[in-house]
């Protein structure tokens, strides 16, 4: 009788696990459909802002969450999934180090999963501890991390940090992760690019080759979810590589790499308004600080994946703000006025200027060589600030291209706004430094703006204290014509070769001035120096940081946000234009041409004259060699 029973038994399982199979496997003509929501590069913008026309709005998370609900309404089983760079950009990003802000926000957004990107990395490894600490303490619903090819050096290797290993773990950060939605999986695994590691040099992570590792990846994973759950999944890389012109490393990435069935491309804030298609991969971007909600939309079946429909759906004031995202980002506001803005005596949304003129755009600024009166503004400020800081006089205050992060709109310009068009206010890279240039290397400086920018628009410079014009179709390295000191008042006044000025300059500025010689191949220096006029190596410019009577370093942005308040409520009118401090123009007169012209312009001429005479040489050579030939017939 037992054995009867237990026969019976053996049928009854055996029946389940069939049933089972039955009802879980996925047979090769099954049609799956998906649905992928996707964002990257959002850059700590919880907030909305205004478009770069000013004739609306764009992004804020609270209008992110409705449209979020909007399309889980039609597809709730879609997944959400992030590119990194979630991190750096707004006042938000002050707390990152100590209220995991960004990640948390995130989770109450309902992401799955995000990746690093390289500004994850601003705070150095002891920030991006104690951020993913912070976000683990919180409690608080957290996306998944996942990156395969960037981590934390293991023992033995330089740089090895356990309590960083420790966070990872406690975390779960891992290469790839398997999610199921409605029955479908998928394998959702982080890569990070070479650009991205070029971005980010004091990580102190360890890189490895995208393409080699995404491909041992993508094998190993799907090797794993097939084993675990008997499906071939859907593959998807987030990546924060970039596409750029329709190529760039995503394109190279899936050229390379066959399995991958989606590429979420983040990094060059891109937007595709089709998906790039690449050896049976979709890559796709929807652009930067959630201007857009992305959404893709698939079916699978045996013969693998296919597209059904791809949108970006425009997040504008058209878009109704979520309520609960709405409070929590107000909650967090009032986060960053205690743990930050409190120390500058300043709050969040206080008006320091109202600004009637319309400014040009962070790209604008790059895209070409001019004066910008938006950049006078900077430049003007740190000035203005060192000297009321310190009481020393400055001599010239340099800004860069690079360090212009957005515009000050017109209207009302706030506190937020201001850190916003100078977020590089955090950390050693957004503090304001004072050294000394001789004369002659102050004269570098300018004509390292006159020369390097067409080769690097980040590297245009704008000062406070000088005026100069240059040729851009001089000599290379040669193409100023005229530079003066200006004070204040207006007055010029020679710069001397041998005299030492105090100059003042951003940290990430000052970092760029001391590359110069190897940026021009050795026919510029720069060298920074102390008051004795004892250089001062790159790596010790952080002692030279400008800072108050209480020790507290002053910032880009505060200097720029201190300087508008000083305005009495009007934007200063001289701003209204530009006031003649650099010209550029093109002449080919000989005249121009020629005008102050340095040493390595003569130099460069008598090469050419010199090749000209032997080419001259070399024709009336053969001239004579073939008359006479004739001749001689």
């Amino acid at each position: 009788m037992r054995s009867k029973y237990m026969k019976i038994g053996l049928m009854v399982s055996l029946l389940c696990m069939l049933l089972c199979v039955c009802v879980f496997a996925q047979t090769p003509d099954q049609t799956q459909e998906l649905t992928v929501l996707f964002t990257h590069d959002l850059h700590s913008h919880l907030l909305p802002a205004a478009t770069e026309t000013g004739d609306g709005e764009y992004g804020g998370y609270a209008r992110l969450m409705t449209a979020i609900h909007a399309e889980k309404e039609k597809a709730p089983d879609a997944v959400l999934l992030d590119g990194g760079d979630f991190a750096m950009g707004s006042l938000f990003q002050t707390a990152y180090p100590t209220s995991a802000i960004e990640l948390r926000m995130m989770g109450a957004m309902g992401y799955d999963v995000t990746t690093f990107g390289n500004h994850e990395f601003d705070y150095l490894q002891s920030g991006l501890k104690s951020m993913m600490r912070a976000a683990l303490d919180s409690g608080d619903p957290l996306p998944a991390l996942v990156c395969a090819n960037y981590l934390p050096p293991v023992e033995g290797q330089d740089g090895y940090d356990p309590e960083l290993w420790q966070v990872y773990n406690d975390y779960g950060v891992r290469d790839y992760i398997i999610l199921e939605r409605g029955g479908v999986y998928y394998v959702v695994f982080g890569i990070f690019g070479f650009d991205a590691d070029d971005c980010a040099p004091n990580s102190g992570m360890v890189f490895e080759d995208p393409i080699t590792v995404a491909a041992e990846t993508v094998k190993a994973a799907v090797a794993d979810c097939e084993a675990q759950y008997g499906q071939h999944p859907v593959v998807i890389c987030l990546s924060h590589s970039g596409t750029s012109g329709g190529q760039g490393e995503d394109y190279a990435l899936a050229q390379a790499v066959e399995g991958i069935d989606v590429i979420i491309s983040g990094h060059t804030h891109t937007k595709l308004t089709e998906p790039i298609r690449v050896n049976g991969t979709l890559i796709v971007s929807a652009d930067e600080y959630g201007k857009n909600l992305g959404v893709l939309k698939l079916t699978q079946d045996g013969e693998g994946v296919s597209l059904v429909d791809y949108e970006l759906i425009p997040i504008d004031e058209t878009v109704a703000d979520d309520p609960e995202i709405a409070a929590l980002t107000d909650k967090y506001k009032k986060t960053v006025e205690d743990e930050y803005l409190s120390n500058y005596g300043v709050t969040f949304d206080q008006v320091l200027v109202r600004n009637p003129y319309a400014f040009e755009t962070d790209d604008e600024v790059s895209s070409h060589q001019h004066e910008s009166p938006l950049c006078n503004i900077y430049s003007d400020a740190y000035k203005w600030a060192v000297e009321k800081t310190t009481g020393k006089t400055v001599d010239v205050a340099i800004t860069a291209a690079g360090v212009v992060r957005g515009s000050l709109p017109t209207g009302d310009v706030t506190v937020s706004d201001t850190f916003n068009a100078a977020s590089l206010g955090v950390g050693t890279e957004g503090e304001l430094i004072g050294i000394y240039l001789t004369g002659k290397d102050l004269k570098n400086a300018i004509e390292l703006d006159a020369s390097i920018q067409p080769l690097m628009s980040t590297a245009q410079l704008f000062m406070s204290g000088a005026e100069y014009s240059f040729n851009q179709y001089r000599m290379i390295f040669n193409k100023v014509d005229y530079a003066m000191l200006r004070g204040d008042d207006g007055t010029l006044s020679e710069i001397d070769d041998e005299q030492l000025y105090f100059v003042v300059a951003g940290m990430y500025m000052g970092q760029m001035l001391g590359s110069v010689e190897e940026t021009s191949m050795g026919l510029l220096s720069i060298t920074p120096r102390d008051e004795a006029g004892n250089p001062i190596a790159v790596d010790e410019l952080v002692n030279y940081v400008v800072r108050d009577e209480n020790g507290t370093p002053l910032k880009e942005w505060y200097a720029i946000a201190d300087y508008l308040l000083s305005m009495g409520g009007e934007m200063d009118a001289r701003y209204a234009s530009t006031d003649g401090r650099k010209v550029v123009y093109a002449s080919l007169n000989p005249v121009k041409l020629l005008r102050n012209a340095n040493v390595f312009t003569y130099v460069v001429l008598l090469v050419i004259a010199v090749l000209i005479a032997v080419i001259v040489c070399v024709v009336r050579l053969i001239v004579r060699r073939r008359r006479r030939k004739a001749a001689v017939r």
